[in-house]
This record gives structure tokens, C-alpha cells and sequence, in this order.
């Protein structure tokens, strides 16, 4: 802390410098005055009632794979576009609670396009239930 030894005159006079203790102060007050509102608000959120039963209905899953060169498996066959099409059209038709859960696993090396055209054909064609697995192997 800074002091002063003297005066003008040549007398002695200490005093202890107080603006870091004022700037301490201030910032503490301020972190204050930021933290409080965040620890009073509160979201009110009506959450639906727990299902007492689990569904009765666990769909079946189709594995549909993108390999590196754009070949198209459906449960590990290898099938081209328009079977995909006719197979996504079958899923397609069963009510949307009860189609088929559809588990795309693209290659590491697949072309975007590649996916992305298997991806539109099936929202195209109306298959809902879709979704990546695999996602390990980008890690």
C-alpha cells in the first residue's frame, strides 16, 4: 500500500491509500448484484403425467447403411435406390406410431451427397422415425 511521508509544510502524516480497497469493493458489488436475479428466477413448466403402462408396440428396426462409394444397405443387403424406395414406401404406409424405426449408419468416408439423398428419399417418401447410429467411429 502506497503512504505519504510528508506534507507541504514537512510534517509527518501517514495515510493508507484506499482506492484498490475501494476497487475490491466495487467489484465484489457489482458480482453481487448480477448473481442475485439468476438465483430468484424460476421457470414454471407443467410437465405431462408419467404413462403408468410402458407402449405395447416396440417397433422393429431396419439397419440402412451408406457405404464410402454410395452403396445402399437395408439390413445388410446391398440394395439400389428404387428398392430402398419401395422398401421406405412399405414403412411408410403403417400408421406413424407403429413404423418401423429406421437407423442410418453412414460410413466414416461417405459422401455427404450420398447421405443426404438417402435422408430426402426417405422424408420424401413419408418414413418418420429415422436416426444416426455409429456416431462412435467419428470420435
Amino acid at each position: 500500500m502506497a503512504m505519504s511521508a510528508s506534507t507541504a509544510d514537512g510534517e509527518v502524516m501517514v495515510e493508507m491509500n484506499t482506492t484498490p480497497l475501494i476497487d475490491v469493493m466495487l467489484v465484489l458489488l457489482t458480482l453481487l448484484i448480477i448473481t442475485l436475479p439468476i438465483q430468484t428466477h424460476a421457470v414454471k413448466l407443467d410437465m405431462p403425467a408419467p404413462n403408468a403402462t410402458p407402449p405395447t408396440f416396440v417397433p422393429p428396426t431396419v439397419d440402412l447403411g451408406v457405404d464410402f462409394d454410395g452403396t445402399i444397405t437395408w439390413n445388410g443387403t446391398a440394395v439400389d435406390r428404387s428398392t430402398m424406395d419401395s422398401y421406405l414406401a412399405d414403412i411408410a404406409k403403417k400408421p406413424n406410431d407403429q413404423q418401423d424405426e429406421i437407423h442410418v449408419t453412414p460410413n466414416r468416408l461417405a459422401k455427404y451427397d450420398a447421405v443426404a439423398r438417402v435422408l430426402a428419399d426417405a422424408q420424401r417418401i413419408g418414413a418418420t422415425h429415422i436416426g444416426f447410429t455409429g456416431i462412435d467411429q467419428y470420435n
